[in-house]
C-alpha cells in the first residue's frame, strides 16, 4: 500500500486522530487531506540546560513534537515544523554527545539525540525522504540561501558572558542572543532587532556585536538604495534588508528552560510506515534500517 493510498484510509485517520487527542485541547488539529502519519518515537531534545525527553511525530508534510506527560496518552507544548523548512545536519559522536543530529529551521534550530545509531539513521533518512517527496509533489521550492535560526550555546558551556567575560551569577544572569546564539549578560544584550526569519513582528534580543553588524548592514543597504521606496514596500518598518534595530530597557528574560516535568515515559521503540505491508506500522529494532 503506497503512502498516497494510505492517506485516505481509516487506519491512517485513526492514527492521526489519536495523536490529536493525545495533545488534548492545547494542540492544533493535525488531520489534513493527503497527510500521512509516517512514524513516531521518543527522542532527547537538547535545551539550553539539559537533554529533555520529547515525543516526535513525523507526518508526510510536517514534523510535530511535544513534551511527554503520560507516554502514549498525553503530550503538551505542541510544536509543528513544516518539512520544506527543515535542514538536517549529521554530527559525529563525542564523549558528551552520542547519536545527535541538528534540526535547522528559520525560527528555531536544535539538537536531538536517539537511543542508537540505527534509530538516528532511520529518523534522519525518513525526514529527508519525506521532505524531498513533498517537494517533488508540490510547487514548493527550497531556498538554498535561507536564513536559519542559530543553535543556542548550552548554559553549562560558559560561566562567563561570551562578549564582556564577566562571570554569571544569580544577579548577573545568562541570556541568549537570537542572532548568534551566544551566552551573554543583560548588559551585553540590551538591544532588540526584528529578525524576520524568526518572527515577522516580535523584536528579538541581540548582543552588542550582532547589533553593530546589523546596523552596519542596514547602513550599507540604505546607502545602496537611497531614494528607493523598496524598504517601505516590503514592510521593513523603516529599515531595509529586513532589519529593524532598537535599544530598549532591560526586561525580564523569557527564554528559561522549558521546565516541563515528565510524569511517565516508556522507552518504547520508534515505529515507521512500511509501504510493502498492509499494516503501515512496524517497530524499529536495533538491526532495523529504513523500511523498504
Amino acid at each position: 500500500m503506497t503512502t498516497e493510498h494510505l492517506a485516505f484510509t481509516q487506519v491512517n485517520y485513526s492514527r492521526i486522530h489519536a495523536v490529536e487527542s493525545a495533545f488534548r485541547l492545547s494542540g492544533k488539529p493535525l488531520a489534513e487531506p493527503g497527510r500521512v502519519l509516517v512514524g513516531k518515537g521518543r527522542l532527547e531534545k537538547r535545551s539550553r540546560r539539559c537533554l529533555q525527553p520529547k515525543y516526535f511525530f513525523l507526518f508526510s508534510d510536517v514534523l510535530v513534537y511535544g513534551s511527554v506527560v503520560v507516554s502514549g496518552h498525553w503530550y503538551k507544548n505542541q510544536k509543528i515544523i513544516r518539512l520544506e523548512d527543515i535542514e538536517i545536519e549529521d554530527l559525529e559522536d563525542s564523549t558528551r554527545m552520542a547519536n545527535h543530529w541538528l534540526i535547522r529551521t528559520p525560527r528555531k534550530s536544535f539538537y536531538v539525540a536517539a537511543e542508537s545509531p540505527e534509530e538516528k539513521h532511520a529518523w534522519m533518512t525518513h525526514i529527508v525522504n519525506c521532505r524531498d517527496s513533498l517537494l517533488r509533489k508540490t510547487t514548493l521550492q527550497r531556498n538554498p540561501g535561507s536564513t536559519y535560526a542559530p543553535t543556542w550555546i548550552p548554559d553549562n558551556v560558559s560561566a562567563v558572558c561570551m562578549r564582556c567575560f564577566y562571570k554569571f551569577s544569580p544577579t548577573h544572569r545568562r541570556h541568549h542572543c537570537r542572532s548568534c546564539g551566544f551566552l551573554v549578560c543583560g548588559g551585553c544584550s540590551k538591544w532588540r532587532a526584528l529578525l524576520r526569519h524568526i518572527h515577522l513582528s516580535d523584536m528579538q534580543r541581540v548582543c552588542k556585536s550582532c547589533h553593530a553588524s546589523l546596523l552596519l548592514l542596514k547602513t550599507q543597504e540604505q546607502a545602496g538604495r537611497r531614494g528607493n521606496s523598496l524598504g517601505d514596500d516590503m514592510g521593513f518598518g523603516g529599515g531595509v534588508g529586513g532589519v529593524v534595530v532598537a535599544e530598549v530597557e532591560e526586561e525580564e528574560e523569557e527564554e528559561g528552560g522549558e521546565g516541563e516535568g515528565m510524569m511517565e515515559c516508556n522507552d518504547e521503540p520508534s515505529w515507521w510506515l512500511k509501504s510493502s505491508q498492509c499494516s503501515p506500522y512496524i517497530y524499529l529494532n536495533p538491526e532495523h534500517l529504513l523500511a523498504a
